[in-house]
């Protein structure tokens, strides 16, 4: 199976501009091609995993990725699938943002002897002279079909405002740019970009003509993919720092039954057959496949040691007793303790497993917090000072572990 019929088969393909040429290229190792990242924060998450994924298979096909980081696109903010508007960076903050994406990139990504690019918009939207990109870009755009556009039509009730309105035509640039550049023949996007990555293609058509090689691809599901990332804390994040490889193989080990089929052939690289084979086994297995399929993942983003780690822990935590050294631990300092003890509430808050103490009160009251594998009677209860200084495991639900000690 070549590179492209192996997308369909994972479900990773939507919508093709030219899906004759587009197969062409990428089956023969000819394309060069881009996807963006706008640097909202410092590192990268679970809802980029699948771009990064996409972009590891293509290029061990032999095409070219360009990872475009977005430092000057990131100065407006892309407006899909926002409901308000982004809050506006300082230029220090994207550039430090685009420095760690490239560190967490590289696991995915071979970018020596020019296998790979990484290129900032900055280099030529920052610079830009603004009639002059007027005149240039913008006789090109309809603006009665950008505001037919999914990206903008979500926005228009509570109000879009015109620095966002631009950000299609600087999205449409990038790619001319790149196209130029570089070389660059293809743009792959979530289907949440498809107006977006549209417009990129009609421009360099209409400005260098219709041989102009320039194609579209969106991935089937990247909006879901982004929905990934998202958890009752917040983003499941690459970072270790933010999210350690123990919590990182707890997310994907939690996933819905019935998406774990779907992540294996789209986020991990094992082979259709062996993937298809483990679609055979009944249901009293699906905690067997959700392993492995927290294991590939753990494994791709923080090498098989941590991801090894990860799971020996899992299965000792849920076994009873459990691997104290790999498990989160979130460490108090002695004057966040009062000496009697202190409240069950406090301490989740203080423990980050709850984010007020308002969620505490309920997850409690609901029985669904437990200490020592004890669970706790109500809100009224103390954890002692002295428990905490040799170190304590409170569980919260049936599946998140963290040990809590005063440090």
């Amino acid at each position: 199976m070549q590179i492209f019929e192996e997308l369909q088969a994972r479900g990773l393909l939507a919508q093709l501009t030219d899906e004759k040429e587009i197969r062409e290229l990428v089956n023969n190792g000819k394309a060069v091609f881009y996807i963006g990242f706008d640097p909202t924060a410092d590192s990268l998450h679970v809802g980029h995993f699948m771009a990064l994924c996409l972009m590891k298979r293509l290029q061990m096909a032999g095409n070219k990725p360009i990872a475009l980081v977005g430092g000057g696109t990131g100065m407006i903010g892309d407006p899909s699938g926002r409901t308000d508007m982004r809050t506006m960076m300082t230029k220090e903050t994207i550039q430090h943002n685009c420095d760690c994406f490239k560190k967490q990139m590289e696991r995915f990504i071979d970018f020596s002897e020019g296998k790979a690019l990484m290129v900032n918009n900055a280099d030529w939207l920052l610079d830009l002279n603004y009639v002059d990109f007027l005149r240039e870009v913008g006789p090109h755009f309809s603006v009665n079909n950008m505001l037919r556009a999914e990206c903008y039509k979500q926005r228009m009730e509570k109000g879009l405002s015109f620095l966002e309105f631009n950000y299609m035509l600087m999205q449409s640039y990038d790619f001319f740019e790149l196209f130029q550049r570089y070389g660059c023949n293809m743009q792959f996007g979530g289907d949440d970009q498809w107006s977006n990555m549209l417009g990129g293609t009609e421009l360099i058509r209409r400005k260098l003509g219709k041989d102009a090689y320039a194609m579209t691809i969106t991935l089937l599901l990247n909006s879901e993919g982004k929905k990934m990332g998202k958890t009752q804390k917040g983003a499941v994040w690459l970072d270790p720092a933010k999210t350690s490889p123990y919590e990182f193989f707890q997310y994907w080990r939690n996933v819905a039954d019935a998406d774990v089929s779907k992540c294996m052939k789209m986020l991990t690289f094992l082979p259709l057959e062996e993937i298809e084979e483990m679609d055979k086994w009944d249901d009293s297995r699906i905690n067997e496949k959700k392993e492995i399929l927290a294991y590939e993942l753990t494994a791709l983003v923080h090498g098989e040691e941590e991801a090894t780690k990860a799971k020996e822990t899992a299965r000792s935590l849920f076994a009873g007793g459990g691997n104290l050294e790999n498990m989160p631990t979130a460490e108090l300092s002695d004057s966040d303790v009062p000496e009697d003890g202190i409240l069950i509430n406090d301490l989740l808050v203080a423990a980050g497993l709850a984010a007020s103490k308002s969620e505490a009160r309920r997850l409690v009251t609901q029985g669904g917090v437990s200490v020592e594998d004890e669970k706790i009677p109500g809100i009224e209860f103390k954890v002692e000072k002295a428990a905490l200084k040799e170190g304590i495991v409170v569980k919260k639900g049936k599946k998140v572990f963290k040990r809590v000690l005063i440090k």
